[in-house]
């Protein structure tokens, strides 16, 4: 039980820093640098872990690493940018918070994960509390930035998936490393194409960068494919809704946003469905009721007659 709220807490450390990525691609980075963007988040990312691991793919990880590569950062990347720099931060996290459904399902589908009672409830309190949390307070929806949201909320659910499902003896920083770097590449050509010239960086900008890259990129998926390697798909899905919590709480303390009792309720209801999807507390939960079952069962004559 230790061990899994261990690995939990390792995850969580991914969507805390994801859910501050829109607010900093949004007053950080330069506008309208998608690929640019995604190309130097992933890169410089990927690079640093590989220098740690020294570690190159071999067999069918070099096809494989830009399969999830390209789902999990290139595209992924690219769409976020997009959507992070169209939408208010909150409606661009908000999408990012539907993820638990698709990952649930898909780790079902192809990995067998059947999702458990209490992680599909925690679902469900989870993406309502986030409802509770933004409803009425987005702004007006940028039908590009939403479709470009939700894309990448799709393709990085089948990524997250297929990633545990050829996860076997791959280290977490390894698999991180090869998809980081394989994303930045896909992106390059795309980036000189169609965006031509690196946009100019300023001081604001590389510390924007910096951040992308380093803590919302390498720290923050080498700890997300560490609790996949660890934890049912459903349930890293569900550590997942931290990402727009973090986003509401960013953006009332960092762009002085009020923060509404309804903004209160929804949160509570958030890290209410994140700690019911934990295997260990499901584990407490069934082992309360199998107590129970038991008492009821001792205060009962051997022939079934009350004592």
């Amino acid at each position: 039980m230790e061990a899994t709220w261990r690995w939990a807490a390792i995850t969580a450390v991914a969507p805390i820093a994801w859910g501050a990525t829109y607010f900093v691609t949004l007053h950080l980075l330069p506008h309208g640098y998608p690929f640019w963007g995604g190309a130097l988040r992933a890169l410089p990312a990927g690079l640093i872990l590989l220098a740690v691991t020294r570690r190159l793919p071999r067999g069918s990880w070099w096809w494989r690493s830009l399969v999830l590569g390209t789902l999990n950062m290139g595209a992924f990347f690219a769409l976020v940018y997009v959507a992070a720099q169209l939408l208010p931060t909150s409606i661009a996290s908000t999408v990012m918070a539907l993820s638990p459904v698709p990952l649930m399902l898909l780790g079902w589908a192809l990995l067998a994960q059947r999702p458990a009672i209490p992680a599909v409830v925690g679902a469900a309190l989870g993406i309502a509390g986030v409802v509770v949390m933004l409803a009425g307070g987005g702004g007006s929806i940028d039908g590009w930035g939403l479709a470009a949201s939700l894309t990448a909320m799709l393709m990085s659910s089948v990524g997250f998936v297929l990633a545990r499902r050829w996860s076997d003896g791959v280290d977490a920083l390894s698999l991180s490393a090869w998809q980081l770097i394989a994303g930045g590449l896909v992106l390059l050509p795309p980036a000189l194409l169609i965006e031509g010239a690196p946009p100019a960086i300023d001081a604001v900008s590389l510390g924007g960068f910096a951040f992308v890259s380093i803590v919302a990129g390498a720290i923050a998926f080498a700890c997300w494919f560490s609790g996949l390697k660890h934890l049912d798909a459903g349930v890293v899905g569900l550590i997942g809704l931290l990402n727009p919590a973090t986003g509401v709480v960013l953006g009332t303390v960092l762009a002085g946003e009020s923060f509404t009792p309804r903004q209160v309720v929804g949160l509570c209801l958030v890290a209410a469905g994140v700690l019911l999807g934990q295997p260990a507390l499901s584990a407490v939960v069934a082992r309360t009721a199998r107590r129970r079952r038991s008492r009821a069962l001792l205060v009962r004559t051997p022939n079934g007659g009350e004592q």
